[in-house]
């Protein structure tokens, strides 16, 4: 099992949202976040002055899924929340060693 974490611009929510129900994608946290990597930031005009704010808000995107189905969430992730731009984001794949789902007790794959 993987753990694929995406942190993507907000305005994109729906659209991965949307691509991920495609692929029968069957549970994903969504957290709002702030940060800046390459992009360091932005400037903005606020009252005449120019005010620079280097933490931008981001979506993250977090699903478990069975090593099989890593590559299209990932791709499904690219296609759906790329723009070309500096700021698009990053996906992140973790390894996963267990999964319990607490109502039943079921573990591994029957979890996620």
């Amino acid at each position: 099992m993987k753990k694929v974490e995406a942190i993507v611009r907000v305005e994109k929510l729906e659209d991965i949202k949307q691509e991920l129900g495609k692929l029968n994608v069957k549970g994903l946290t969504i957290t709002q976040v702030v940060g800046c990597g390459n992009q360091k930031g932005q400037k903005n005009i606020y009252r005449g002055t120019v005010v620079e704010l280097t933490l931008l808000p981001k979506i993250k995107v977090e699903i478990v899924c069975d090593d099989d189905a890593v590559q299209k969430v990932v791709d499904s992730i690219i296609g759906s929340a790329r723009t070309g731009e500096i700021g698009d984001g990053k996906i992140f794949i973790y390894n996963i060693e267990n999964v319990v789902r607490i109502r039943t007790g079921e573990t591994g794959d029957q979890a996620i």
